[in-house]
């Protein structure tokens, strides 16, 4: 929307098949008429002047066809005939500022690899000289002057005007072998092996742009549900940017009283004729309070990206901000493609119910509990404009006002790689405080005992993010009706017919 619908909250991103000629069957020249072969040939020179007279095909290869895709262990994907998509052939361009990049940084060196990502962030002056600039973070560019441009939203930043135009100036490089351009923030976390292992699944030859909305629906509805959020990142296929950049500018002035950068690029693209291709792993976290919930019940989708986590309570409990994000980084390092995956399952002799979200935490319940509620985030966060309990653009469901009914939590404490191209990972009780006192008085002894889960899992095979997702599925493997202090869980894929049923 534009800046009459005023939001409180300012985010800077806030962002043919080959021409296959049909196979001619020999034909006996001799049987054809001289009068058919000029009419034949007549034809062709007539289509050949239509051809060129009307054709307005931008100058760019043809697409390729993808006919078969090969998954390596690695995360990368290779097309029969073709390169394997892999990190280098992503450009990344972040939006940042001299004022906030010191006090942001962390979050880049979380995910950036010294001679294996590509790209810059992009800033708003020249650093100032007391600012360093080690390896471990991307190398910065200057953006343009915008002052130029038209800008009128009244209680928006001109920065969404600059960092509209880093895709622009990212492709004015000239930079080889790019198919992607991702987009971010300063404060963004990528999770790069997954990012990889979603923009294969896409023929980087067409015109591709993906990520994902707002979690607030006051978010989308002010802003746009046809939009993705740039703090969450999205990204833009070499072909389209290749448009994109012929008409920016030009459609940056058309819509001046846009709040964000995301927003112009979104309106910019709708003049392509090119919409949103949504995936669920790119996370705005347009949310306030505590993450949690969400990430505890990820859906079925690789994690790709975190954001605005400088506005929410630490990930995990006890940690800063920064290092909380390092925590769930470690796991993710071991399995990429598992982290925040969740498995349910169910021992019947004790009525559990358990609920695993890899690489994170386990939440125990002393009672069965279906998929269906399991699979639904609890409320721990708030809208991020009005601090209400909703609507999000997923469910929810709230937390419980009688104590027994919550679920006794784990938190994620080691993770391992183990032979056999396994992991292990363990789980620490994590202390309710005064709610921990009340336990007692909900007659689960059992449930209490437990003081940690050990879950191994093999390792995630990238091939699965192709085919049509389904939730793994665990079982508890100590699974007697009396108290042990661990509790053993292996995750692993559901059998045929299989389903979590709590009976």
């Amino acid at each position: 929307m534009s800046c009459s619908r005023k939001t409180l909250h300012h985010h800077p991103f806030n962002l043919w098949k080959f021409l296959v000629s049909p196979t001619i069957k020999a034909v006996d020249v001799f049987s054809l008429t001289i009068k058919s072969t000029l009419a034949l040939c007549s034809v062709a020179s007539i289509s050949l002047i239509l051809c060129f007279a009307f054709s307005n095909y931008s100058h760019f290869p043809l697409p390729h066809i993808n006919t078969v895709t090969n998954f390596n262990q690695n995360g990368s994907f290779s097309i029969e005939g073709h390169e394997q998509t892999n990190i280098s052939h992503i450009l990344f361009g972040i939006g940042g500022s001299v004022k906030s990049w010191n006090k942001r940084r962390h979050y880049s060196q979380l995910w950036w690899k010294p001679n294996v990502t590509r790209g810059f962030v992009w800033l708003d002056e020249k650093p100032f000289p007391n600012m360093t600039w080690p390896e471990t973070i991307p190398p910065y560019k200057v953006s343009e002057d915008t002052s130029r441009f038209k800008y009128s939203c009244w209680y928006g930043s001109r920065s969404a005007v600059r960092i509209a135009r880093i895709v622009k100036e990212s492709f004015e490089l000239g930079l080889p072998n790019v198919r992607w351009f991702v987009m971010g923030d300063d404060d963004t976390v990528f999770f790069t092996h997954n990012l990889v292992s979603v923009l294969a699944k896409y023929d980087h030859n067409q015109m591709y742009y993906i990520g994902g909305n707002s979690e607030s629906v006051e978010q989308d509805v002010t802003h746009s549900y046809t939009m993705a959020y740039g703090g969450g990142g999205f990204a833009v296929s070499y072909p389209l940017a290749a448009e994109l950049v012929k008409i920016l500018d030009g459609c940056i002035d058309r819509y001046d009283k846009f709040y964000g950068s995301d927003q112009r690029i979104q309106a910019c693209l709708s003049e392509i004729g090119v919409p949103v291709t949504k995936e669920l792993g790119f996370h705005q976290l347009d949310i306030r309070g505590s993450p949690y919930g969400l990430l505890a019940a990820h859906p079925v989708a690789p994690l790709v990206s975190l954001h605005h986590l400088d506005y929410l309570e630490s990930i995990f409990p006890n940690l800063n901000r920064i290092d909380s994000v390092k925590k769930l980084v470690s796991g993710y390092k071991v399995d990429p493609g598992r982290i925040l995956q969740q498995s349910f399952c169910y021992d019947l002799n004790r009525n559990w119910s358990v609920s695993v979200s890899w690489g994170y935490t386990v939440r125990l319940y002393p009672f069965l509990v279906t998929a269906k509620k399991l699979e639904t985030a609890v409320e721990t966060f708030r809208t991020w404009r009005s601090w209400d309990a909703g609507p999000f653009t997923f469910n929810t469901r709230p937390i419980s006002s009688d104590k027994c009914e919550r679920p006794v939590v784990f938190m994620l404490d080691r993770v391992e790689s183990v032979d056999g191209g396994k992991t292990l990972t363990g789980y620490k009780r994590y202390s309710m405080g005064k709610e921990e006192k009340d336990r007692p008085k909900c007659n689960y002894t059992s449930a209490l005992a437990v003081q940690f889960f050990n879950v191994s899992a093999p390792k995630f095979n990238p091939d699965l993010w192709n085919k049509a997702p389904r939730r793994q599925c665990c079982e508890i493997i100590n699974g007697t009706d009396g108290a042990d202090n661990v509790v053993n869980v292996q995750i692993r894929g559901c059998k045929r017919f299989e389903s979590v049923s709590p009976h």
